[in-house]
């Protein structure tokens, strides 16, 4: 009997483990304005009033700062001869604080005789209100160029640009820092950007049978996009991030509609009421889309056309060619102002996302591994299957768990198994031991004692 109850016993917890495992992850619904998601990897780093004093950022790593009303912070980075860099800095205002037009940051990598290398300004332009912008800035190796080459120190610069009558509060930042992979040896390095690329807006997208796809509150949750028309909903005040790929040698085209208002006889003028920025997996922006105004109507807002991926794109003078220098997911943020509920109110508004990725992938140009510079198999599939990054760590996590689950299950079948089989041949032994008069029903014990019922 007690080898009977500890049998149960094992697999009332197998079941019950598996049963854990199999539950669906929750669903991520559209709600109220959600505050920016950082990085849960993120160190906590302060930027450095004096160049001298700067933290260095390490490769790879994501940091979480913030910076006061007028201030520039330096950080430090300690650059190889060969070695590309990147660093990005999302810029998010508290949601209270007040922005203008020319409110933003500027970021600049600076050699150390403080020659800027490379910059790149994020303003809140005519969509005046708070909502999280992107930019950044990078020391390339070029054999043609003087400035900014060599292995040493290196400064990252971020300043805060506020005009008099914006809101003095602190402002959080992001910060990344990429380097790019080495390019594979044996064939001749680009030096120009291709004059001629297709630029015409293609046809629209086949509509998706399931096209729900609620987009994510920072880059780290974005919600994986493939080429389709998706339908979602945003609230007055938030801010949607999404991701798509897009390989070496194609294209992304995107537009952002929203839907008429349900609010009778309402048709105020709400101007740069829905901004729409691309930005590269890098971080650094490709374009923003003018921001689009609502009369209560349906209205729609297309990013301008934006040439395939190539690795010399980066010769480029025009910062939106010139941001298409490499593959991996590029990054797509829908806001909807604040304003709009005013006349409209803060019920969720319908939103459309039309995507579309055309061209034929191409071999990267690196040696080895392209690390977020490029496009995988597992990001076609989250792409397919609408998750983020998360999501789909979550999903690996949960299915490895109940593999698990299901070989301890079948360990504990096997142990149960094994038991009845020792029990049973322990009777048998006993049963061939017995003496003749057991024969009636009874058996004295072969220590005396009572007779036992066997």
């Amino acid at each position: 009997m007690r080898q009977r109850s500890r049998g149960r016993a094992t697999l009332a917890a197998v079941a019950a483990m598996c049963a854990v495992a199999a539950l669906p992850g929750q669903a991520y619904g559209a709600g109220g304005p959600a505050a920016y998601t950082f990085d849960p990897k993120a160190e906590a780093v302060s930027g450095a009033v004096v160049s001298t004093d700067a933290t260095e950022l390490t490769a790879g790593s994501v940091y979480r700062s913030s910076i006061k009303f007028g201030q520039k912070l330096y950080y430090r980075l300690n650059l190889e001869a060969t070695t590309n860099a990147y660093v990005s800095a999302v810029v998010v205002p508290k949601d209270d604080g007040k922005v203008a037009y020319g409110d933003g940051i500027a970021i600049s990598i600076r050699d150390n005789s403080d020659l800027r290398c490379s910059s790149e300004n994020a303003h809140f332009e005519s969509a005046e209100y708070p909502r999280p912008i992107a930019a950044y800035a990078y020391r390339n190796v070029n054999k043609g160029s003087s400035g900014c080459q060599g292995a040493g120190r290196y400064n990252v610069l971020i300043e805060r640009e506020s005009e008099d009558t914006s809101g003095r509060g602190d402002w959080e930042l992001e910060i990344r820092y990429a380097s790019e992979p080495q390019l594979a040896k044996g064939g001749s390095t680009p030096t120009e950007a291709p004059e001629n690329w297709p630029s015409a807006s293609p046809e629209p997208p086949t509509p998706v049978k399931d096209n729900r796809r609620h987009g994510g509150s920072g880059y780290y949750d974005a919600t994986s996009l493939e080429t389709g028309e998706w339908r979602d909903e945003v609230v007055p005040g938030q801010t949607l991030f999404y991701r798509i790929p897009v390989d070496w040698g194609q294209q992304i085209f995107a537009t952002a509609g929203l839907g008429n208002s349900t609010v009778p006889d309402e048709n105020d003028y709400v101007s740069g009421a829905l901004a729409m920025s691309l930005d590269n997996p890098a971080h650094g922006r490709v374009d923003n889309a003018s921001p689009m105004s609502y009369s209560g109507k349906p209205a729609s807002m297309s990013l301008d056309p934006v040439p395939p991926v190539a690795y010399q794109n980066r010769f480029a003078s025009r910062s939106s060619v010139s941001a298409m220098r490499f593959a991996g997911w590029y990054y797509l943020s829908v806001t909807l102002s604040p304003e709009v509920a005013k006349p409209y109110g803060s019920e969720p508004f319908p939103l459309t996302l039309s995507v579309k990725v055309e061209g034929t992938a191409r071999e990267k140009p690196y040696a080895g591994d392209a690390g977020i510079f490029g496009v995988t198999q597992g990001d076609k599939d989250m792409a397919r299957n609408g998750q983020s990054g998360p999501q789909a760590a979550e999903s690996k996590s949960s299915s490895m768990k109940l593999l698990g689950a299901a070989g301890i299950g079948a360990g504990a079948v096997l142990v149960l198994g094994l038991g009845g089989w020792t029990l049973l041949a322990r009777r048998g032994q006993s049963a061939a031991a017995a003496p003749a008069g057991a024969a009636d029903g009874g058996q004295q014990h072969p220590y005396g004692g009572p007779p036992q019922a066997w």
